[in-house]
């Protein structure tokens, strides 16, 4: 097993986007992924998937390192009620563009947040609104040929070469990403896992 300081925040999740927007924040912690079995959980309303999801994966790795704080987090793209995960297949992506082109979609990421020896834990969804331009065929074909739409919620990554299709947005941006970094933030602030007045560093 991993020896990490008992200080220091865990990350349950293998995505660089999460990791790339917490580090880009300053904050010090360590990956460590589990192996949750996704497919476990079947959807019931788009806001409680996220949250069990994410509540999972916090909690399997908070059971192997108790002593620290882990953050879990799960997102999807919701759009008339479908959820939106991450494409299978190049059909699977040009339909999901296909749905989103020209249309308002929500993507919604819940993060889990405990630690095992403080009895503590704290859950939320945020959701941000996001409207896409029209996208043509060829556009859509081109996109997934760059192969960025896999591995992402809703098959494409808003901070990538699918900024090029986002009109607007109103909420949080980083939650588009992958992770409300504010929210999470200030949540580790209010339990003194993070100083505002010093640099972020906790081991």
């Amino acid at each position: 097993m991993k020896i990490i300081n008992k200080n220091q925040l865990i990350l349950a999740s293998k995505s660089p986007r999460r990791k790339e927007l917490l580090a880009r924040a300053g904050i010090s912690f360590s990956v460590v992924p589990g192996m949750f079995d996704e497919s476990s959980i079947s959807p019931s309303s788009p806001r409680a998937y996220v949250e069990l999801l994410a509540e999972a994966k916090a909690k399997e790795i908070s059971l192997l390192h108790p002593d620290n704080w882990v953050l879990g987090a799960d997102t999807i793209v919701l759009i008339n009620g479908k959820i939106l995960e991450k494409p299978k297949s190049e059909s699977e992506a040009f339909k999901m563009l296909k749905l989103l082109s020209g249309n308002v979609h929500e993507v919604l990421t819940g993060y889990f947040i405990c630690c095992k020896m403080k009895n503590r834990a704290f859950s939320e969804t945020i959701t941000t609104k996001v409207i896409f331009k029209d996208l043509d065929d060829e556009e859509i074909k081109w996109y997934i040929k760059t192969k960025e739409p896999f591995g992402k919620a809703g098959a494409y990554a808003i901070q990538g070469l699918g900024s090029r299709f986002v009109k607007s947005i109103k909420g949080s941006y980083s939650n588009v990403v992958g992770l409300p970094v504010c929210e999470v933030i200030d949540f580790l602030k209010k339990e003194s896992v993070l100083d505002s007045g010093k640099e972020y560093k906790l081991d």
